[in-house]
């Protein structure tokens, strides 16, 4: 079994094939906070989070090559990266310890006493970004990884003291069997990932092996709303604490009002003895699970429901989790990293609670296979929007192999809502949405990839506009 004890400096010199991840950067920057000598590959130079690594003492390589892993005593790789790449394969053959990013994660874990993981098919992000925010100011004082760019903590990680560490558990490839944390969040179960998991019943029997797994003197907190927690808590020997809306739970939200924002308010009942308000400023039912989640954890681990309350009220959200962009002629121009079928539907129900026009969404599709083996689930998820504008899909790991387009998603869609149009380009929908748009109405780009870019280059030219107009 791999170990790593960062104080021993057993492993002086680390190479990150794919640094520039947002876990795999995250881990990189702890190792350098520590003293570790760095080095790394990736595609793409002109980020910053390769600037910022390479600021703080990292050397990266740009596009992949076998000699780039010369002079590393431990090697760690990130899931993205084929098996056929060439600078994997020379790890592999050199006899160095090479290690998934998993594996490396789920030792380090170990080298903090108390070592939190938020895992869920949807939520981990926003979860482990409102418990950064409650956490960041107070006693605990934890080091944070988290999947995306919090303006709380100064981006995508945290480096805190040694006793805490908080982090995202992806089940992607069942790496949360690879953690064995002293406090698990399980979110929801649902079906994805299926270019890996068989079906949904892998997926839960996944679940069920990391609880399972789960020490006796360790926690485990779970969403009891969810139709497989039964399950899962059977499984497992941790000391369980549930949270949800619908049933009997530990930290159960009631009176659930939303206001014209969109934004949720709740009665907070502790195991029907405490009540407490709460007030939160992201939209949606699916944040109020996420708020429950960040709350049980805190106010478990010795936070006064008092700070808790406070701060989890200030928390707006991580970037591109329905973060707004910017205005254009009074059209709100918004952004969600949503490319499941559920989160698509939880994404617009709750922004249609704010629409005074009509949504126009930008969907690009995230993977080949995603697309083909959930396009049903897809088909039926864009019932909120006004207009369904689909890109051509994102291959992110995979590769084109013609079973599935762009153009079925839509034939899909319009089957059942009749919603749906297929534009290719970034170039053409811009093009679209500038022509079609009007006062009050809404664009929403949503998936994994890099559509965002669509509302950024809308709001430039909108800028450079008005200020030719004003220079006229």
């Amino acid at each position: 079994m791999f170990e790593f004890i960062l104080s021993e400096h057993k492993y002086k010199h680390v190479h990150f094939i794919g640094i520039g991840g947002i876990s795999m950067s995250g881990l990189a920057e702890i190792l350098l906070s520590k003293g570790y000598r760095v080095t790394g590959t990736d595609t793409k130079y002109n980020h910053p989070i390769i600037k910022r690594l390479e600021s703080l003492g990292a050397q990266i390589y740009i596009n992949h090559h076998k000699d780039n892993i010369i002079g590393a005593d431990l090697i760690i790789y990130t899931d993205a990266i084929s098996q056929e790449n060439e600078e994997l394969k020379a790890a592999f053959e050199s006899g160095v310890e090479t290690v998934d990013r998993a594996t490396f994660l789920g030792a380090l874990m170990k080298n903090y006493s108390h070592s939190i993981a938020i895992s869920g098919t949807h939520g981990k992000t926003t979860t482990t970004s409102m418990l950064a925010t409650i956490t960041n100011h107070g006693i605990l004082d934890p080091t944070v990884l988290l999947g995306g760019q919090l303006d709380e903590i100064g981006g995508n990680v945290k480096l805190g003291s040694d006793d805490y560490i908080i982090t995202e558990a992806c089940e992607y490839k069942a790496n949360i069997l690879k953690y064995f944390p002293t406090t698990a969040i399980i979110l929801n179960i649902d079906e994805d990932h299926l270019d890996y998991f068989k079906d949904l019943n892998h997926i839960v029997d996944t679940f069920v092996t990391y609880a399972k797994n789960l020490k006796e003197d360790s926690k485990l907190i779970i969403n009891i709303d969810d139709p497989y927690a039964k399950r899962v808590i059977k499984a497992t020997k941790a000391n369980v604490i549930t949270f949800g809306i619908d049933r009997e739970c530990d930290f159960k939200a009631e009176n659930i009002k939303f206001t014209e924002e969109g934004y949720p308010t709740y009665t907070l009942n502790i195991k029907g003895q405490e009540l407490w308000p709460v007030k939160l400023q992201v939209m949606g039912k699916h944040n109020i699970y996420n708020s429950l989640a960040a709350i049980a954890t805190a106010y478990i681990h010795g936070i006064k429901m008092e700070d808790i309350i406070e701060r989890i009220s200030l928390y707006t959200g991580v970037h591109r989790r329905l973060e707004l962009k910017g205005f254009i002629n009074g059209v709100k121009v918004v952004d969600d990293y949503a490319h499941h079928p559920t989160e698509i539907e939880a994404t617009l129900e709750a922004i249609n609670n704010t629409s005074k026009g009509s949504i126009y969404c930008i969907f690009q599709p995230h993977t080949f296979s995603r697309t083909k083996i959930l396009l049903d689930s897809f088909s039926k998820a864009f019932k909120n929007a006004d207009k369904v504008i689909i890109t051509d899909i994102y291959a992110a790991r995979e590769y084109d192999n013609g079973e599935i387009h762009s153009r079925d998603l839509a034939n899909a869609v319009n089957k059942k809502s009749g919603n749906a149009i297929y534009i290719p380009t970034f170039e053409e929908i811009e093009d679209y949405l500038l022509k079609n748009t009007k006062d009050g109405d809404i664009i929403l780009t949503m998936g994994a990839g890099n559509v965002y870019l669509i509302g950024e280059s809308i709001l430039k030219k909108s800028s450079h506009e008005q200020k030719n107009k004003e220079a006229v």
